[in-house]
């Protein structure tokens, strides 16, 4: 992946979620190390807020459409309450007015929770709110997986796809 080539592969989204998942293990220590400083109620209501404000409504509507397709700005505000820049926001603001606190490890804990255990990121317009398989993808998948010697080179796109151009 890089600015020019916006996708992963197998193994590359592997080592991205090994990296989300160093950052949610050292929250998860900062938190253990300071549990008894933790107001409870603060930290599962800031882990909570993420998802009731911006997964749950975008889900809801998801489930409830016929054809799947939902509104832009379910994506947007799942995008805005899943972002580190968020997040960093919402800690500054606390920690500001307030009072910086423990607590605020939920914000990480939930969102490297999310992309480390579940692989969950921001949202593109282009995808299913809900993670579901898109054929391009996985004809690119089947194209950019490694070749090994005594293997033969991935050149049919996989089963139930289309060709591009198709």
């Amino acid at each position: 992946m890089d600015a020019k080539n916006r996708f992963e592969t197998r193994t590359t989204f592997a080592l991205s979620r090994l990296e989300w998942l160093g950052f949610l293990t050292v929250s998860l220590v900062l938190a253990f190390q300071h549990r008894t400083e933790i107001r409870w109620t603060v930290f599962v209501l800031l882990f909570v807020v993420i998802d009731v404000v911006g997964y749950l409504p975008g889900a809801i509507a998801h489930r409830r459409s016929p054809d799947r397709r939902i509104a832009r700005g379910y994506y947007v505000a799942y995008n805005v309450m899943h972002s580190l820049v968020t997040a960093g926001l919402v800690a500054g603001a606390w920690a500001l007015f307030v009072r910086p606190e423990w607590a605020l490890l939920a914000l990480p804990v939930h969102l490297m929770g999310d992309r480390a255990l579940f692989g969950n990121s921001l949202k593109p317009f282009g995808v299913a709110f809900e993670p579901a398989p898109d054929p391009d993808f996985a004809e690119f998948e089947q194209r950019h997986r490694p070749v090994f010697p005594g293997r033969p080179p991935a050149t049919a796109p996989v089963e139930g796809t289309h060709a591009v151009g198709a």
